[in-house]
């Protein structure tokens, strides 16, 4: 390892959201240590948003560009992210910065006092949420049948703001398998099973613009739910 931290942000298409993204998190990492890389996981953007961190690559060695020709998903463009990583630990968050960055330290503090994995969590009671009804619908049922059916003990699986040990995520890694959206919820049941410490802690969180989540994403999701629990199964974890 080079570095204490390796922040990531995912994007497809995310130009404009970037020219604000990636100032706020120069800003921020710096407040909590001198020993950090800001790596975008660029998947196959056609919007110019490679050539935006490249021109921030150049300036900025902190900044580092991995770009895909291709959409890999953002399950698979964070795999990668991490293999190319170079920080005792790992964390990502949205790019759009839908949750306080005023968090950001306490994420990474989580991992330096021995979590394994830590979440941040827009369903616990503490938390403080802008959204919409339907997304607010969608998000808890979807998390009642995770916690139903794969068994976890989290509130919420999908939030977009999560840190990891090195030694933790190199061992869950090998064995997920969703390519997109359900890749955070493979990791923390995965994790769990496995008896890694998984810390979840409330958020402020408000809701990005042109973000739309319907009633129908759950049931979508939910096979995704019942394919995890077959795989599980067969494994014998």
């Amino acid at each position: 390892m080079s570095c204490e931290l390796t922040a990531v942000i995912p994007v497809y298409n995310d130009r404009m959201a970037l020219t604000i993204a990636i100032p706020e998190s120069l800003r921020r990492l710096e407040e909590i240590t001198s020993s950090f890389e800001l790596l975008v996981a660029e998947d196959g953007s056609d919007d110019g948003s490679a050539e935006l961190v490249a021109e921030w690559e150049g300036r900025d060695p902190r900044v580092r560009l991995l770009h895909s020709d291709e959409r890999l998903g953002r399950g698979c463009a964070l795999s990668r992210a991490f293999r190319a990583s170079q920080g005792e630990i790992f964390c990502y968050y949205d790019v759009d910065l839908a949750t306080d960055m005023i968090h950001l330290r306490e994420l990474i503090d989580a991992i330096r006092s021995g979590c394994d994995i830590a979440t941040g969590s827009r369903l616990m009671p503490a938390s403080k949420i802008d959204r919409d009804s339907g997304r607010e619908i969608a998000s808890r049922g979807y998390n009642a049948l995770v916690r139903c059916i794969l068994g976890s003990r989290l509130f919420d699986h999908q939030c977009g703001f999560k840190a990891f040990s090195y030694t933790c995520l190199k061992t869950l890694l090998p064995n997920v398998q969703a390519p997109h959206w359900f890749w955070d919820t493979e990791l923390l049941v995965r994790a769990q099973r496995r008896g890694f410490r998984v810390c979840e802690f409330p958020i402020r969180w408000r809701q990005g613009e042109g973000t739309t989540v319907k009633l129908s994403d759950v049931t979508g999701m939910g096979s995704e739910i019942l394919r995890l629990r077959w795989r599980l199964h067969a494994e014998k974890d």
